[in-house]
């Protein structure tokens, strides 16, 4: 079932993404060769909860963590460890956001240091889809635009999106109707109406779209063949001729330009 929100209610989802937003900012400008995964954690966590608000995934379905830290070949669903990054990882921060009743989700890959060219590349281009992905969502579309948008921007540079994840609803509860797939066909799937909020995430692989599981940790997913994942998001409201970004990577990337 898909939840339709009222104004109000994307306004409240807008301030949750504020802070998620500058959340994600204050982790970019820690990000550097010798820090943890868990002190990341810790940055974000602190500056949610000094902020009136919580983070999402602490405690969703048991996650220990208040943000997923995903290194190179891991997709997504990191847990956040004593692993120290090193110069040339790129590390995927996903993290959720819920205040005043209503959940917000974004991601972002950073690079730790110097990374090569290829990985670079990949990065660029996923950050890309993601917006492609994005011009789709307005009404009278459907969620399969959204997902051949993305789809055929990283296949013609040699990539896979992940095929086994999804984008999604999001609201009230951290994970809603309808799935946002990175794959597809034009004109299927749910139809985009005013009112819906959804989480655009393309998770593009270097190589093949497989992934693996972890029965270690019941968390982790990694790439099949070991090569470099890439993950991007934005919480969305969907609207008549351009959708509305309510998540935004501008407290990120002032910082990386400057």
């Amino acid at each position: 079932m898909i939840f339709y929100k009222t104004n109000e209610e994307i306004g409240i989802i807008r301030q949750s993404a504020e802070i998620l937003s500058k959340t994600l900012g204050i982790v970019g400008q820690a990000i550097k060769p010798g820090i943890t995964t868990k002190e990341l954690d810790k940055l974000a966590a602190t500056y949610i909860q000094d902020h009136g608000a919580k983070p999402s995934f602490k405690g969703y379905k048991g996650f220990p963590g208040a943000l997923c830290s995903s290194v190179n070949d891991e997709v997504v669903h990191g847990i956040p460890s004593d692993y120290a990054l090193q110069e040339g990882d790129i590390a995927s921060i996903d993290l959720g956001v819920f205040y005043k009743g209503f959940h917000s989700d974004a991601a972002y890959t950073f690079p730790v240091g110097e990374i090569t060219n290829e990985a670079a590349k990949l990065l660029k281009v996923t950050k890309e889809s993601l917006y492609l992905g994005i011009e789709q969502a307005v009404v009278g579309k459907r969620v399969g635009d959204i997902g051949v948008a993305i789809e055929q921007h990283v296949v013609a540079h040699g990539y896979s999106p992940v095929r086994a994840l999804a984008g999604h609803g999001v609201g009230v509860q951290l994970h809603e109707d309808p799935d946002i797939f990175n794959y597809g066909k034009k004109g299927t799937g749910a139809k985009l109406k005013k009112g819906m909020v959804i989480a655009i995430e393309p998770m593009i692989n270097q190589g093949k779209f497989e992934v693996v599981f972890s029965k270690a940790d019941g968390w982790t997913v990694t790439t099949r063949d070991g090569k470099l994942s890439a993950h991007f998001e934005h919480t969305i409201a969907v609207c008549e001729k351009t959708a509305d970004i309510l998540t935004t990577y501008k407290y990120i990337e002032q910082d990386l330009k400057s």
